[in-house]
């Protein structure tokens, strides 16, 4: 296939729309099932090349959900504990842990359920039944992995009655090393960002405290490489191998700080007891869910526990989840890597970082109050390397 029309770009007046290869080659995916757009080939491409990375660097199957041209989250496959399975929504599958893709996909899609909402999926290793089990029962765009087990391609070719996307790329293809795009008539070009993300990247420790352990380096390699494929600027938590708090896009370093913060909070706030032993009624969607359990955590816009909103969403009213047992339990956590796309020019970051368990950071460096976040950190005994890399994707 040479090239292949889509509906329309980014928005619906944008006409003509296609995706080709400049050099008049084939492109190097097939279309399985479905007609995915402008934004779902975005999703596709950029969502490929980070399940891609984290598998080469790691050694374990990945899985990222993306939305929107960021990750919500991404993840390698390790075996989910009892309690994240039920705040995943994933303990009622039996054999789950049999796929280590399909723990992966159940950790990226449960991180940060309201953001998955309709995402895009990428898959590192060949789609197995229980992995198309999983995504079957979600609501997503689409799907790209190198290939497809014949029993997890029928059960995906159901979903949408038959029209969800399904993409199967090559796994071998190389794209050029020179990348263009255009803005406004006038064309860019630059070297493709091949910048290898490994263990080796996190020697350069410059604080006091030099203990970073294996796992460390493992989530911090997440976080990185969930950065490099996140749009700047970024700041992105980790632990137990998946990324749980992705900040993007923001114009101020402390807002992505504060809002990757609040995000991983919530994920960890969602396997408390309080949480997972919610009364919903039975008829309650999983997406509803979603959002009842968002709203009892951040309490936005309803108070879902309030008189005449409770009898929405549960058997009997629950009580509320105060701010003082909330503070309580995430002064309970540690052991969390962060990744930051660019260095922190403030301190601000690392007192935010530290209210949500975070212990090892990587960074960049090269800030001029490099010594001020060098110095915060080792009031807390936080360990940080300098990669002495930027990680800008726009």
């Amino acid at each position: 296939m040479k090239e292949f029309e889509l509906k329309y770009g980014c928005n619906p007046n944008q006409k003509p729309s296609r995706i080709f290869m400049e050099n008049g080659g084939d492109l190097p995916i097939e279309i399985l099932s479905g007609k995915p757009g402008y934004i779902n080939f975005l999703d596709a491409f950029n969502s490929w090349q980070l399940v891609k990375e984290l598998k080469d660097a790691l050694g374990l199957p990945a899985a990222t959900s993306f939305k929107h041209v960021s990750p919500t989250s991404a993840a390698v496959g390790t075996v989910l504990s009892d309690k994240l399975k039920k705040a995943c929504f994933v303990d009622d599958m039996e054999g789950l842990d049999d796929s280590l893709l399909a723990c992966a996909y159940a950790r990226a899609r449960g991180t940060d359920r309201m953001c998955s909402y309709g995402d895009w999926i990428a898959l590192s290793d060949e789609c197995d039944l229980m992995t198309a089990k999983l995504i079957s029962r979600e609501v997503s765009d689409g799907v790209i992995a190198p290939g497809y087990s014949p029993e997890a391609l029928e059960l995906l070719k159901t979903k949408r009655k038959g029209n969800y996307n399904i993409v199967k790329i090559d796994p071998d293809y190389i794209p050029e090393e020179t990348e263009r795009k255009q803005v406004f008539g006038i064309t860019f070009e630059q070297g493709r960002n091949n910048f290898k993300i490994d263990r080796d990247l996190l020697k350069n420790i410059v604080t006091d405290n030099k203990d970073l352990p294996k796992s460390a380096e493992r989530d911090l390699i997440v976080a990185l490489i969930t950065l490099k494929y996140t749009q700047s600027n970024s700041v992105c938590y980790a632990v137990d191998g998946q990324a749980i708090g992705v900040g993007a896009g923001q114009q101020s370093r402390i807002h992505c700080t504060r809002l990757a913060g609040t995000k991983a909070d919530t994920w960890f706030l969602r396997q408390s007891d309080k949480v997972l032993n919610l009364p919903f009624i039975e008829t309650l969607s999983r997406p509803e869910r979603d959002n009842v359990i968002d709203g009892y955590i951040n309490k936005n816009e309803e108070d879902v526990c309030a008189d005449g909103n409770w009898q929405k969403y549960f058997t009997c009213r629950p009580e509320p989840f105060t701010d003082s047992e909330m503070k309580e339990y995430l002064s309970t956590i540690d052991g969390v890597s962060l990744g930051s796309d660019a260095f922190f020019p403030f301190d601000d970051n690392i007192e935010r970082a530290r209210r949500s368990g975070v212990k090892y950071i990587a960074e960049p460096g090269g800030s001029i109050r490099d010594g001020v976040v060098i110095d915060c950190c080792n009031k807390y005994g936080i360990v940080m390397a300098f990669t002495g890399m930027r990680l800008f994707h726009h």
